[in-house]
C-alpha cells in the first residue's frame, strides 16, 4: 500500500529517519518506482521495489521469497492496503464491489500477515502494524461491508497478538477516524465533489498524521507494545465569554 496515502507517508517518513532499508509494495508500479527514486535520492534510503496484488497470494509469496539476501530479514510490517468502492444502503450493494472489497481488506490483509509474520516468528522478533478504521468497532449508515472487513481486521488483530505471543513479534492496530487521501475519491469513482463532501464540517487527518502515529509505535523498546490505537480529528471548541 506503497503507492499513495497513508502507505506512502509512512514509507517518507521511516526513510526520513535515516534508521530502515525499505521495501515498498502496491499495484502501481510507476509511482513505486518514482517513490524509490525520490526517497534515493532525498534520504539515501536503499529501497526495493516489489509489484503485485496483494489478493494474489501465491504472487505475493513469491515476490517475498525472490527478494535480495539483504532485504530476507523484515523488522517491521506496516499491513496497509484498503478500499472502498462504494457508500450505498446494503439492500442497494453491488456484489461485485463487495467482492472488491473483502478481497483486499480482508484476503490481502491476511495474505501478508500469513507470509510475514511466520518470517518473523522463525527470526525471534518483529513488529507487524495494522491499519483498520474506526469502523473495525463502529458500523456507519451505508458501510456495511466495508465495515464488516474492518470488523475482521479489528478481530484478526486480537487474534494475532494472542498466538505470537511468546514469538518476540509486535501487533499494533491502528484504526483511524476520517483521513483525507485517495480512499474517498476511489470509493466514489472519481468523483471529487462527492469525495471531499465526506469531509465537510471536520478537520481530517492526513496520511502523515498515521504515519507518526506508525512510527512512534514502532519506535517503542521490545517490551511495550501498543496494541490499540484510534487517531481522530479533534476540534476545539470555545465557550462564549
Amino acid at each position: 500500500g506503497a503507492t499513495s496515502g497513508i502507505g506512502e507517508a509512512t514509507a517518507k517518513l521511516f526513510a526520513q529517519t535515516g534508521d530502515y532499508d525499505l521495501i515498498i509494495a502496491g499495484r502501481r508500479a510507476d509511482r513505486l518506482k518514482a517513490l524509490k527514486k525520490e526517497l534515493k535520492e532525498a534520504y539515501g534510503t536503499k529501497v526495493h521495489v516489489m509489484s503485485f496484488d496483494v489478493r494474489d497470494y501465491q504472487r505475493g509469496l513469491a515476490a517475498l521469497d525472490s527478494m535480495p539476501e539483504e532485504y530476507r530479514r523484515i523488522d517491521i510490517l506496516v499491513n496497509n492496503a484498503g478500499r472502498a468502492t462504494d457508500l450505498v444502503k446494503f439492500q442497494e450493494g453491488d456484489i461485485r464491489n463487495w467482492d472488491e472489497v473483502i478481497d483486499i481488506n480482508i484476503k490481502g490483509f491476511i495474505y501478508m500477515a500469513r507470509i510475514v509474520s511466520e518470517r518473523m516468528a522463525q527470526q525471534g522478533g518483529g513488529h507487524i502494524v495494522n491499519l483498520g478504521s474506526i469502523a473495525g468497532t463502529e458500523a456507519y449508515e451505508a458501510g456495511n461491508v466495508y465495515c464488516a472487513t474492518k470488523h475482521a481486521v479489528h478481530a484478526l488483530s486480537r487474534g494475532m497478538r494472542i498466538d505470537l505471543l511468546g514469538t518476540g513479534v509486535k501487533v499494533t492496530e491502528i484504526r483511524p477516524g476520517k483521513v483525507e487521501t485517495e480512499f474517498s475519491l476511489i470509493r466514489f469513482h472519481g468523483d471529487k465533489e462527492r469525495a471531499d463532501r465526506v469531509y465537510d464540517g471536520v478537520e481530517p487527518l492526513t496520511g502523515d498524521d498515521i504515519a507518526e502515529a506508525i512510527a512512534w509505535a514502532a519506535q517503542l523498546p521490545a517490551h511495550m507494545n501498543v496494541n490499540d490505537m484510534v487517531p481522530v480529528s479533534y476540534t476545539h471548541l470555545r465557550a462564549h465569554e
